[in-house]
Parts: C-alpha cells; sequence; structure tokens
C-alpha cells in the first residue's frame, strides 16, 4: 500500500471542496426559496430574491402572455427546481410555450419575471391591473 504524500492529500482535499461547492452553488442557482414581505405575504423568489408572478389569464398548463407582455413580464425558467420547504417538488413543472420557449410552472401556472422589478425584494409587479401577483406558496 502507498504512502499518500501531504501533496495528493491537499490535492485530494481541494478538489473534493470543489466538487462540493459546485454541487451547492448549482442546487442554489435551481432554488426556488418562499419569501416574506409586509403588505404582500409569502411569495416565491429566485435564487437571487426576484420575485415570480402569476397571471390570472393564464390557464394551467398554458401561458396567456406573449409579445408586448413577455417583454414586461419576462418568462421564468429553470430546468430543474430545488423545491423550497412548504411546497413539493411536483408542485414544478415545465411547458412549452406556443412561441417554442420553456417556461417553469408552479402548480400548473407559469411563472414571470417583473421588468418594473429593479433589485431582489422587490414586489412592484403585485396587484398590477388586478392580473398579475406574487406566486403564492
Amino acid at each position: 500500500m502507498r504512502k499518500m504524500t501531504v501533496s495528493r492529500l491537499l490535492g485530494a482535499l481541494a478538489i473534493a471542496g470543489m466538487v462540493c461547492w459546485a454541487g451547492a452553488a448549482w442546487a442554489d442557482h435551481h432554488a426556488v426559496k418562499v419569501e416574506k414581505k409586509e403588505g404582500v405575504g409569502s411569495y416565491l423568489a429566485d435564487s437571487k430574491d426576484m420575485t415570480l408572478y402569476t397571471f390570472k389569464k393564464d390557464m394551467a398548463g398554458k401561458s396567456a402572455c406573449a409579445g408586448e407582455c413577455a417583454a414586461k413580464w419576462p418568462l421564468y425558467f429553470r430546468e430543474n427546481i430545488a423545491a423550497p420547504a412548504g411546497t413539493k417538488a411536483e408542485d414544478f413543472g415545465t411547458i412549452i410555450r406556443e412561441d417554442g420557449k420553456k417556461q417553469t410552472t408552479y402548480k400548473g401556472l407559469p411563472l414571470y419575471y417583473f421588468a418594473g422589478d429593479a433589485k431582489p425584494g422587490d414586489t412592484n409587479g403585485q396587484g398590477v391591473k388586478e392580473v398579475w401577483y406574487v406566486a403564492a406558496p
């Protein structure tokens, strides 16, 4: 049996650390979080704390927001979602929109960002035209 040199041991530990960091970064990148804000309540946000919204005109599995609407309400898509506490992995899915793009859904409803949200924690899209609302868990 060969003895492991200090340099080999340190190299192996460095590689193991990078693998763990990369896994954690991937998981966070695909995480959806539950945030809470006074006046809004609990809502879903992406890994960068940007608020996610739903549109009342959408139907389960189908987006009604296209063209100019989609410019103001960019779609949210991640291939895999790490579901936050209080939700289930099966609550999240993917649809293929009429324009061929993929969009993540929560309980069947497509998820969007709002172009008017400039920074993490903004909820400026809440109640817009009485059809846009934060995605509530």
